[in-house]
C-alpha cells in the first residue's frame, strides 16, 4: 500500500511539471506579453483505503505536498470535509494522510475531503483549496442473504420434470463491479430427488416424475447461494422453501366394500332413511367430488338414493312401503363416479365404481289391511231396521294372523243409522232411512288386531239409499192463475207441471186429470200434454168477479211409479179486471170453493156467525183479565212473609192498645168491615154477601171467626203472609195469666191443655204435644192469625 501511495504521489508531481510547462509556453507565444497567475502546487483526482483494516496503526491513506513548501515548516496543511478530523487526520508539516477507523464500504463507499496549504504563523493560504476523493475499495466481507426467505411455493402433483415451482433470489452487499465478492451461484442441499435450481437464476424445477400428493403432500427444500462464484472461500447464505403438491384428479373414487347388507321395517313410511354408504376418493375439493346414482337391481321402484350435502354419502330412503309378506329382500346396484375429470388423466380411469346393496324387510306388527281401499252399498230407504247393508272385511297380514274387531267410528255416523258386527263386519241399519232427506250415507269402518298392538286402520264405506216411490207428484209451482174477466172459450190460460221428491225412472212421465168431483164442470177443462204438463182450458165466457173472483180447480197427478201415487193439488184461478188489452187492471179476493155450489147469502151468514163467536171469546176474555187485574198488580209488588222479632210478651184483657177485644165480646157489633191494623189497604171493597155470615143474634166465638177468615181468603187486598202483631204492653190482672212457655220448663205447671184438642185440626200438633185426650171439634182460630 506504501508503494501504490509513492506511485500515485509521483504521478501528482509530474502531472504537476506538465502543467507548469505548458502555461510557460502559452505565455511565450502571445506577442512577447508576460502574463502572471498564481502557481498550482499540486492536482490530484482521488485516494484509495481498503476497508476492514485492521492493523495496529493507522492506515496511511496518502500524502499533500506543495511546491511551495521548502521543508523550512512554515506551511501548514489543513483538511476539511466528510470524515476530516474523525476518520481521517492529515500531518500538518509533512501532509500524511491516515485513516484512524475502521471503514466498511457497504456503510459509505467514498469520502469527499478538501485539502489547502497555509501558512503557519498567518493561516493565510498559500494555494487554492482542492477538492479530492477517498473511495473505500471493497472486500468479500458479506455473504448472499435471501431477504424474501423463506419460501412458501404450489407445484400440481403429477407434473412432468422440469416444472418451474419458484424462483429464489439472494443479494450480496458486496461491491458487484470489484472482484467476484457478489457473483453468487445457487445449489439445492436438501429436496434432492425431487427438485432441482438452476445455478444462475435460483429458479426451481420438479426432478421426479409422477410425485403423488395421496403418498407425500409437502416437501422441505433448502438452497444455498455462494459468492465469489462459488469458488472456494467464498461466502454463502441458504433458504428455506415449502413445496406443497396440489391436488388434481388423478384418483378414481372407490367404495371400501363391493357389497353392503341393510335392512327396513315393513311398516316404515316412505321418505325414511335406510342405510348410507360412501365412496373414497383421496383426492381433494371438486376433484374428489363423487357422484351416485342407482343403476340396477329389482328394488328401484321401492327405494331412492340421494346425497347428503355435508358428509358426500350417498343415502338410501325408502320410496314405497315395503311388505314382508308379499318381498323380504331387495337387491341394488350403485354407482359412484367423478363428474370433473381431468382429461390429461383420461387414461388412467375409469373415475367410477360400484357396489351391490342387499336390503332385507323385517316383519312388524301391522295393522289389519281391508281386502278393497274403500266400499260402496245400496240400501233401499225406508228398509226395516236390521236390514243388512253390506259387508266390510279386514285381514291380519302378520304372520301371527290374528282376529280382527270391527267397529264404526260414531263422529262418521253422528246420527248411528248403521250398526256394524265386530266380529264379521256385516252392516246393517238401525232405523229406516230416507233418500228424499240423505241419499248417501259416508262412513267410516275401523279394524283393529285383537292381541295386537292395538294399531288399527279405517275404510271408507259409501252407502247410497236408493229410492222407492214414496212421495206423491205436487205442483211445480203454486202461484195463482189470473184470468181475465173477458176470456173467451178455449182459451188455454195456464199450462201446469209437476215435480215429485222421488227419482224418475227413464221414460217415466206425469199425468193429469181433473178431480172426479169437477170432472163434469162447466168452467175449466184439462188437457193432458203427455209431456208432464197439461193445458187448462176455459169452457165457458162471461165471467164476473163480482159475482165470483175465485174458482178453486182440483187437478188429480199421477207419476205412474211402481207402485204409482197420485196426488189431488188445487189450481186457485183468480178472475180479474183487464182493459181491451188484456191487461189486468185489479182483482178481488173474495173465495169461492167450486165443488160446494153455496150460495152468496149462505157464504155471509156462516161468516156472520164466525164473527160473533169471535166477538164472545174476546170479550170472555177481557172480562177475565178485569177480574185478575188487581191481583196481578197485588203480585208485582214485593211479596214476603213479614216476620217481625219480639222479646216481649203479649198483653192481656187490658191491652186494648193491640186488638179490640170488644168485638170478640160483642160479634153483634161488627156487622162493618173491620180493616186490619197492620197493613192498611189501598182499595175498599165492600162485603160479598153470601159467604156464611152469622145470625145477628149469634155470639158464637168460632162462627165469627170463620166469618172473617171467609172475608180475608176473598178479600183482594189482604196480604198472603201471616202477620204477627208487637205487643209494648203485657197489661195487668190477666185472667190468662202469662202466655209464655219460658216459665213452665223450669217450674211445674199443673195447667191443663186438654181443651187444645177442642179448638180443630189446626191445633192438632200442639195438643199431641200439651194435651192427653184426642178430641175432634170444628175448625178453632186460624192459625195463621193466632
Amino acid at each position: 500500500l506504501p508503494q501504490r501511495m509513492s506511485l500515485c504521489l509521483i504521478k501528482l508531481k509530474l502531472m504537476s511539471l506538465q502543467t507548469a510547462l505548458s502555461g510557460h509556453k502559452q505565455r511565450a507565444g502571445k506577442e512577447g506579453q508576460v502574463l502572471h497567475r498564481s502557481k498550482r502546487g499540486w492536482v490530484w483526482n482521488q485516494f484509495f483505503v481498503i476497508e476492514e483494516y485492521t492493523g495496529p496503526d493507522p492506515v496511511l491513506v496518502g500524502r499533500l505536498h506543495s511546491d511551495v513548501d521548502s521543508g523550512d515548516g512554515n506551511i501548514k496543511y489543513i483538511l476539511s470535509g466528510e470524515g476530516a478530523g474523525t476518520i481521517f487526520v492529515i500531518d500538518d508539516k509533512t501532509g500524511n494522510i491516515h485513516a484512524t477507523k475502521t471503514l466498511d464500504r457497504e456503510e459509505q463507499a467514498q469520502y469527499t475531503l478538501t485539502a489547502q496549504a497555509v501558512a503557519r504563523d498567518t493561516n493565510k493560504p498559500l494555494e487554492p483549496p482542492s477538492e479530492f476523493i477517498v473511495k473505500v475499495q471493497d472486500i468479500n466481507d458479506n455473504p448472499p442473504e435471501f431477504l424474501h426467505g423463506p419460501y412458501s411455493a404450489r407445484v400440481p402433483e403429477m407434473s412432468n420434470v422440469g416444472t418451474s415451482v419458484v424462483q429464489v433470489t439472494a443479494t450480496d452487499a458486496d461491491d458487484p463491479t470489484y472482484g467476484n465478492s457478489a457473483r453468487l451461484v445457487y445449489s439445492i442441499l436438501q429436496g434432492q430427488p425431487y427438485f432441482s435450481v438452476e445455478p444462475q437464476t435460483g429458479i426451481i424445477r420438479t426432478a421426479l416424475p409422477n410425485m403423488d400428493r395421496e403418498a407425500r403432500q409437502e416437501y422441505d427444500v433448502v438452497i444455498q447461494a455462494k459468492d465469489m462464484g462459488g469458488h472456494m472461500g467464498g461466502l454463502s447464505g441458504t433458504t428455506e422453501v415449502k413445496i406443497t403438491l396440489t391436488d388434481v384428479n388423478d384418483n378414481p373414487p372407490k367404495f371400501p366394500q363391493s357389497v353392503y347388507s341393510m335392512s327396513v321395517l315393513e311398516d316404515n313410511v316412505p321418505g325414511e332413511e335406510v342405510g348410507r354408504l360412501k365412496a373414497k376418493d383421496p383426492d381433494l375439493g371438486d376433484n374428489g367430488l363423487v357422484n351416485y346414482r342407482l343403476i340396477d337391481g329389482d328394488g328401484l321402484g321401492m327405494f331412492e338414493l340421494t346425497t347428503d350435502s355435508e358428509t358426500r354419502e350417498a343415502v338410501i330412503k325408502l320410496k314405497k312401503p315395503v311388505d314382508f309378506e308379499t318381498k323380504r329382500s331387495y337387491t341394488l346396484k350403485v354407482e359412484g363416479s367423478n363428474p370433473h375429470v381431468d382429461p390429461q388423466f383420461l387414461a388412467w380411469g375409469p373415475y367410477k365404481d360400484e357396489a351391490t346393496i342387499k336390503i332385507s324387510v323385517e316383519d312388524a306388527d301391522e295393522p289389519p289391511v281391508f281386502v278393497a281401499p274403500s266400499y260402496t252399498f245400496e240400501v233401499e230407504e225406508n228398509a226395516p231396521e236390521g236390514t243388512l247393508v253390506g259387508r266390510v272385511h279386514a285381514k291380519d297380514t302378520d304372520v301371527a294372523n290374528n282376529p280382527v274387531r270391527y267397529m264404526i267410528p260414531r263422529y262418521t255416523d253422528v246420527e248411528q243409522f248403521f250398526s256394524i258386527n265386530s266380529e264379521d263386519g256385516m252392516i246393517t241399519t238401525t232405523r229406516p232411512l230416507d233418500r228424499e232427506t240423505q241419499a248417501w250415507h259416508n262412513i267410516s269402518v275401523s279394524a283393529t288386531e285383537i292381541g295386537g298392538h292395538h294399531q288399527d286402520t279405517k275404510v271408507r264405506v259409501n252407502i247410497k239409499v236408493k229410492d222407492v216411490n214414496d212421495n206423491s207428484p205436487e205442483f211445480a209451482t203454486n202461484n195463482e192463475v189470473l184470468m181475465c174477466e173477458t176470456v173467451v172459450p178455449g182459451r188455454v190460460i195456464e199450462t201446469v207441471s209437476a215435480v215429485d221428491k222421488d227419482e224418475m225412472a227413464h221414460r217415466q212421465h206425469f199425468t193429469f186429470s181433473l178431480a172426479p168431483e169437477v170432472v163434469h164442470n162447466n168452467n175449466f177443462s184439462l188437457k193432458d200434454n203427455r209431456d208432464s204438463t197439461a193445458s187448462i182450458y176455459v169452457l165457458r165466457k162471461g165471467f164476473s168477479r163480482l159475482t165470483q173472483d175465485v174458482y178453486y180447480l182440483p187437478i188429480e197427478i199421477n207419476d205412474n211409479g211402481f207402485p204409482p201415487l197420485s196426488s189431488t193439488n188445487t189450481l186457485t184461478i183468480r178472475v180479474c179486471s183487464c182493459d181491451s188489452k188484456n191487461t189486468i187492471l185489479s182483482c178481488n179476493v173474495e173465495p169461492y170453493v167450486l165443488p160446494a155450489g153455496l150460495s152468496t147469502g149462505a157464504l155471509i151468514a156462516i161468516l156472520a156467525c164466525i164473527v160473533i163467536l169471535l166477538a164472545i171469546v174476546v170479550l170472555f176474555v177481557a172480562l177475565r183479565r178485569q177480574k185478575k187485574e188487581p191481583l196481578i198488580v197485588f203480585e208485582e209488588e214485593d211479596i214476603r212473609e213479614n216476620i217481625i222479632t219480639y222479646d216481649d210478651e203479649g198483653g192481656g184483657e187490658e191491652d186494648t192498645e193491640a186488638f179490640d177485644i170488644a168485638t170478640l165480646q160483642n160479634p153483634d157489633g161488627a156487622n162493618g168491615f173491620l180493616p186490619r191494623k197492620d197493613i192498611k189497604p189501598e182499595l175498599q171493597y165492600p162485603l160479598r154477601p153470601g159467604i156464611g155470615r152469622p145470625a145477628p143474634n149469634s155470639v158464637d166465638v168460632d162462627d165469627f171467626i170463620k166469618t172473617r177468615i171467609a172475608e180475608a181468603d176473598s178479600d183482594p187486598t189482604a196480604p198472603p203472609y201471616d202477620s204477627i202483631q208487637i205487643y209494648g204492653y203485657e197489661g195487668r190482672g190477666s185472667l190468662a195469666g202469662s202466655l209464655s212457655s219460658l216459665e213452665s220448663v223450669t217450674t211445674e205447671s199443673d195447667l191443663d191443655y186438654d181443651y187444645l184438642q177442642s179448638w180443630g185440626p189446626r191445633f192438632k200438633k200442639l195438643a199431641d204435644l200439651y194435651g192427653t185426650k184426642d178430641c175432634s171439634i170444628n175448625d178453632g182460630d186460624d192459625g195463621e192469625d193466632s
